[in-house]
C-alpha cells in the first residue's frame, strides 16, 4: 500500500522535516559487512581520507602515499583470449568471485553508433552477438589471486553504448545500452535501449567456480529483457528482499526517470529467470515525489540541504517499448519527478543509492551533483551528497559530476567522477563529507589545452582489498591497493573539508 501524500506530510509534522521517518541520515555507516572502525586511542582522532595525492612519475593515476595500482587491461596493448585487442571505451563494472581466490569483472564497453567508427569494438563472437551493426557489449576479466595473470574474452556483442548496469544478487551482471537508437536509425539492425543479462561464469573453456551452477551456453543467443523498458539506460539494482528492480535514465528534453520494475506474482528471481520473462511481464514504474507538507516536487534538484526527505509514489508507465513515443515523454510534468544526468546506483544498507550527476539550465536549480538513498521500506528518497556548482573545475581539490558509485566496505561511498576539467576517484562519508582516492594524470588533449577522462566503473574485489576502476578514453582497468581503513563517522562542521564545504547546499 502505498505511503500516501496526506500520511507523510502528518508524520511529517510530527518528525521536523520527516527525518525520523529514516530513523537518522548517517544510514552509510551500517554498509553491509562494513570493517569495523579503527580503534582510536588518546587525543588524536582519526583524519578523513588517506591524506595528500602523489603525483605519478608514470603520469597516468596519482594516488594517497602508500597506495599502489597495477594495469589491469588497456586498449590497444592488452588482448582478448582470440587475440583482439581489449576494447575501448571502458564503464560500468562488477566483481564476482572466481576460482581459485581470481577474480572476475564483467566490464561494459560504452560504444554508440555503427561498428566502423571504433578501432577496437567489441568483437563479434559467433553465438554471443544481438546486433552485428553494433559496436559495444561486455568483457569479463578474470585477474588471479596474487595479481600476475589476466585473461579476458567476450560476454555480449553486438549492443550499443554499454553505459553502467548492475550485479544481481544470484551472481550475474545487467548491462544497461544507454540510447533509444531502433532499427534503421545510425545504422542499426534491431531496436535498442535494453538490459541484457550477462553470466560472468558461463565460459565453456574455464574451471567454474565450485559453488556456482554454471550454464556454459548462459550468455549465449542475447535477448533484451524488454520487461526492464526501453530508453535510455544507465544503471539497475535489485531489491533483493523484494524481487523489485530499480532503473536510472540518462536522458534531457525532457530530464530522464528513476523507475521501479515490480515483478509479476509467483516470480523466482535466479539465473535463467529474466530470460523467461514476457515481453510485459510485471509493471514499470516512474516517481512521483512530495515533501514533507505533501507538495508535489518536479525536480530533485530542487532539494538544497543535505538530509531533505521525499516521500515517493508510483505510477505505471504507459507503454514501455516506447513503440511511438519515448518512456519519459510520455508523462505530463505534472505527473512525475524527474532529474538531471541519472547515473550510477548500488545497493546496499536495504535500499538503493542514486546519483544524479550534475543539473544545469534544463533543471529548476543547479548542482554538480546529488547521491540519494532510496528506502524501499519507507518508500522515501533521502538526500545523502549534495555538490554545489564547481567554480573551477581546472583546480585540483573540488569534485564535480558524479557517476559510476559504490558502496565501500570500509564504510561511505566511493564515487567515480565525471565532471569538467580534472577527474577524480574520491570518497564520501556517511555526513557528506568528501575526500581523494586518485587524479587521472593521463593527459588524452595537449599541453596547451589538457583533457582527462572521466572514471568509470568503481568496485571493490569481493575480499574487499583491492579497489578496481576504469578510465574511460583510451579504455584503462586499474587494480588500486593500499592502508584502507574505515573512515571516521563525525559530524559534519563548516570549513573542513577538502574544497567542499563552501559548495554543500
Amino acid at each position: 500500500m502505498p505511503l500516501s501524500r496526506r500520511d507523510f506530510a502528518k508524520q511529517s509534522a510530527y518528525t521536523g522535516a520527516g527525518v525520523a521517518l529514516i530513523g537518522t541520515v548517517d544510514v552509510l555507516a551500517t554498509a553491509p559487512g562494513a570493517i569495523a572502525a579503527d580503534t582510536a586511542r588518546g587525543p588524536h582522532r582519526p583524519t578523513l581520507g588517506y591524506g595528500p595525492l602523489v603525483p605519478d612519475p608514470k603520469g597516468l593515476l596519482a594516488l594517497p602515499k602508500g597506495f599502489s595500482y597495477r594495469v589491469i587491461t588497456r586498449t590497444g596493448e592488452t588482448t582478448l583470449e582470440t587475440g583482439e585487442s581489449t576494447p575501448s571505451n571502458h564503464d560500468g563494472t562488477a566483481t564476482f568471485e572466481g576460482p581459485r581466490g581470481a577474480t572476475l569483472l564483467v566490464n561494459n564497453h560504452e560504444l554508440s553508433g555503427r561498428r566502423s567508427k571504433w578501432p577496437h569494438p567489441v568483437p563479434l563472437i559467433d553465438g554471443l552477438v544481438y546486433d552485428p551493426a553494433a559496436a559495444g557489449g561486455c568483457t569479463v576479466v578474470e585477474v588471479s589471486r596474487h595479481g600476475d595473470h589476466v585473461s579476458e574474452w567476450v560476454g555480449i556483442a553486438g549492443t550499443s553504448n554499454n553505459c553502467a548496469g548492475g550485479r544481481t544478487p544470484w551472481g550475474t551482471w545487467l548491462t544497461c545500452e544507454e540510447t533509444e537508437d531502433k532499427a534503421g536509425q545510425n545504422g542499426m539492425t534491431k531496436d535498442h535501449g535494453y538490459v541484457f543479462e550477462v553470466d560472468p561464469y558461463a565460459h565453456p573453456r574455464r574451471h567454474h567456480h565450485a559453488a556456482e551452477e554454471v550454464d556454459a551456453q548462459a550468455n549465449h543467443d542475447p535477448k533484451p529483457i524488454k520487461a526492464l523498458g526501453r530508453y535510455a539506460h544507465e544503471a539497475v539494482v535489485v531489491d533483493p528482499r523484494r524481487g523489485h528492480f530499480y532503473l536510472t535514465e540518462d536522458a534531457d528534453k525532457p530530464n530522464g526517470l528513476f523507475y521501479r520494475w515490480v515483478p509479476p506474482h509467483g516470480f523466482t528471481p535466479g539465473r535463467r529467470s529474466l530470460r523467461r520473462l514476457a515481453d510485459d511481464a510485471g509493471v514499470l514504474q516512474a516517481p512521483q515525489c512530495y515533501d514533507s507538507g505533501g507538495r508535489f516536487v518536479d525536480d530533485l534538484s530542487r532539494a538544497r540541504k543535505v538530509g531533505t526527505v521525499y516521500g515517493v509514489d508510483w505510477i505505471t508507465v504507459p507503454d514501455r517499448d516506447a513503440k511511438t513515443v519515448s518512456v519519459r515523454r510520455q508523462f505530463k510534468d505534472s505527473q512525475v519527478t524527474r532529474a538531471r544526468k541519472l547515473e550510477g546506483m548500488w545497493w546496499g544498507d536495504g535500499g538503493a543509492y542514486i546519483v544524479s550527476s550534475f543539473a544545469r539550465g534544463e533543471s529548476p536549480v543547479a548542482h554538480d551533483g546529488q547521491v540519494w538513498f532510496y528506502d524501499p521500506r519507507r518508500r522515501t528518497l533521502t538526500l545523502k551528497v549534495l555538490l554545489g556548482v564547481n567554480p573551477d573545475p581546472e583546480k585540483d581539490g573540488a569534485f564535480d559530476g558524479p557517476d559510476n558509485i559504490t558502496v565501500s566496505p570500509y564504510g561511505g561511498l566511493i564515487i567515480a567522477e565525471d565532471g569538467d576539467g580534472i577527474q577524480h576517484l574520491f570518497g564520501a562519508t556517511d555526513k557528506g563529507e568528501t575526500y581523494p582516492i586518485a587524479r587521472n594524470e593521463l593527459n588524452i588533449g595537449s599541453a596547451d589545452d589538457p583533457s582527462y577522462s572521466e572514471f568509470t566503473g568503481v568496485v571493490f574485489s569481493p575480499d574487499g582489498d583491492t579497489l578496481f576502476a576504469n578510465i574511460q578514453v583510451p579504455g584503462i582497468m586499474v587494480a588500486i591497493t593500499g592502508p584502507w581503513r574505515r573512515q571516521p563517522n563525525r559530524p559534519h562542521k563548516p570549513g573542513h573539508g577538502h574544497g567542499h564545504d563552501g559548495h554543500h547546499g
